[in-house]
């Protein structure tokens, strides 16, 4: 039996793989938009397991499934027996037998690992608390679609050290790049949890200025993510001068861009007249989820194609 490649967090692939999936992205996405079917994925049944809420998860992937060719089906735990008390162990071992592919949007990403650990098929990290690997992967390819390769550049983090952070760090130690972290006092980077390697590709600023100094890349979220909302006030008081706005975005490289995985607060994480004004990406980023993961879901079932 072949061993079953996951994607769970954002160094589960080489460099070399990611230099794979970001062409396949680029070539499938160009037959999207020359409205070219091509359906590799024929047949095939992706399971979409949902603890969190979610808008552009859910979409990109389901609707990259139909665009591929195969089906998608959406489970709420809720809605299942995982909501219910089914251990993960259980449930990896039962969707895995009936199904080809597996994406879970959860909490802890022990829960990913314990499914994937169980299943027959391919896993994806859709969102936990420590990683988003797939949002990472979008924004990165939406960074090479506009502006080239990203190896060397420097990103500018800005905000709380979450699940994108830790992500943004892992990507820049296996592609080669800088991250520039500032976050407010208490809310710093922890290595350990980011799942480092080493710390040799990110430095951390106790003023926001100073890390979007000469920054390629500004990238913030949402000051509260899923699961914190009991620390929102708090947190509204200790971020309040970490708001990605024009002074920001004015000491960055000049052909800077910003980017948020969205949903946006404006005039909380950045102010409208950055994230609606010419330096923003978000919308090609947003898209990009579709167009990235379906070179993902891909490449995990049917290995590298010859094109």
């Amino acid at each position: 039996m072949t061993s079953i490649k996951h994607y769970l967090q954002f160094k589960d692939f080489t460099r070399n793989e990611y230099d794979y999936v970001f062409a396949r992205a680029k070539w499938i996405k160009d037959k999207f938009k020359r409205y070219e079917p091509y359906h590799p994925l024929f047949d095939r049944t992706l399971v979409m397991i949902f603890e969190k809420a979610s808008t552009r998860t859910r979409l990109s992937f389901e609707a990259g499934m139909h665009q591929l060719g195969g089906s998608a089906i959406y489970l709420n735990t809720r809605d299942s027996q995982l909501g219910r008390g089914e251990p993960v162990e259980d449930a990896g071992q039962v969707i895995s037998r009936m199904s080809d592919l597996v994406m879970i949007r959860t909490f802890e990403q022990d829960i990913v690992e314990r499914f994937a650990a169980n299943s027959r098929v391919p896993v994806i990290n859709g969102l936990t608390n420590e990683y988003h690997p797939c949002q990472i992967l979008a924004d990165i390819f939406t960074f090479i679609e506009h502006r080239g390769s990203i190896q060397g550049k420097t990103v500018a983090w800005i905000g709380d050290s979450n699940n994108m952070c830790n992500t943004w760090l892992q990507a820049a130690e296996v592609l080669d790049f800088n991250v520039h972290v500032s976050t407010p006092p208490g809310y710093e980077v922890e290595p350990e949890r980011a799942g480092l390697y080493g710390t040799n590709n990110f430095e951390q600023f106790a003023d926001p200025m100073d890390a979007c100094r000469g920054a390629d890349l500004v990238t913030t979220d949402v000051w509260t993510s899923m699961g914190f909302e009991a620390e929102n006030e708090e947190r509204m008081k200790a971020f309040a001068d970490w708001c990605v706005d024009a002074e920001m975005m004015a000491v960055a490289h000049k052909d800077a861009v910003f980017m948020h995985c969205l949903p946006a607060h404006r005039g909380e994480e950045v102010t409208a007249e950055v994230m609606d004004g010419p330096q923003s990406v978000v919308w090609d980023e947003a898209e990009n989820r579709l167009h990235a993961q379906k070179a993902l879901m891909e490449y995990l079932m049917l290995g590298r194609i010859e094109y």
